[in-house]
């Protein structure tokens, strides 16, 4: 099984985009994961860059975020239909409230499930404090509804929501690692999603957590014969990143390095 790792754009927006993209070249990523803007010309232009340096795009919907229901299924649907235009290699996507009813996050999956079908494009869901996928317990529930549910994998958010690492809950998570199309390699704790730095003695425990779920989505789309599997190193800048650092950019930049290539080494063989 062929597995891609891709940089995350969060944090970097303040790079001029050709040299932020020679860099993620250079750093021996397979491609980018990126919220695209909503005007088509710069998306031309963003993916004809991506293209000459033969990265691939994974296209992140984040930005409907309007508290109204109706307002929300209209803004959901128009952008997830822009974003598919741009052939990603798939689309993640924040959805739904937390504070929506049942029924209304289902209406919403069942939404990008049509847009899926419409447009090629897979819509998979990342697991995100404030979304419907906000805590494992909850988000077992969609999953047990909807067969077709496909997740990104954050599992950083659901052990800072539970505060615990769901020692207690492995019925929600075992079903949520079998459905997980793609992970998020971000390494949260117990009372926040993201540790200082994974590379320090403190953290191992954290870091420990994560590597046992990852081990055993890999197994599970190694039993299914998955041709590809990608991954996302997702450190972000502050204020996930506990302070304000002169470094902070430099810092996540090396953070996110660190988990491709940790990820790499442990993956390589399999």
């Amino acid at each position: 099984m062929e597995k891609l790792f891709f940089c995350t754009h969060w944090g970097s927006e303040q790079l001029e985009w050709a040299v932020f993209l020679r860099k993620v070249k250079a750093a021996g990523y397979d491609g980018l994961e990126v919220s695209l803007p909503a005007d088509p010309a710069v998306q031309k232009k963003m993916i004809r860059a991506l293209d000459d340096l033969d990265l691939k795009l994974i296209a992140v919907h984040w930005d409907t975020v309007s508290p109204d229901f109706k307002v929300h299924r209209q803004e959901m649907e128009s952008r997830l239909l822009a974003i598919a235009q741009t052939k990603p290699l798939f689309i993640t996507s924040h959805t739904g409230k937390d504070h929506f009813s049942f029924e209304q996050n289902i209406a919403l999956l069942s939404l990008a499930k049509e847009i899926s079908e419409k447009t090629g494009v897979p819509i998979v869901h990342e697991t995100h404090r404030g979304k419907f996928s906000f805590a494992a317990h909850t988000t077992h529930a969609y999953l047990e509804k909807l067969p077709w549910l496909q997740l990104t994998l954050d599992i950083s958010h659901w052990f800072a929501v539970a505060e615990s690492y769901l020692e207690d809950q492995a019925f929600a998570v075992d079903l949520a690692l079998s459905r997980t199309a793609h992970i998020h390699s971000r390494i949260g704790f117990t009372q926040g999603p993201q540790v200082g730095d994974p590379r320090e003695p403190e953290w191992t425990e954290a870091l420990d957590h994560h590597l046992k779920c990852w081990d055993k989505v890999l197994e599970m789309q190694e039993k299914r014969k998955s041709s590809v599997f990608t991954f996302t190193s997702e450190f972000g800048p502050y204020p996930y990143m506990a302070s304000k650092r002169a470094d902070a950019a430099a810092h996540q930049w090396a953070l996110n390095n660190y988990m491709k290539d940790l990820l790499k080494t442990r993956y390589y063989a399999t």
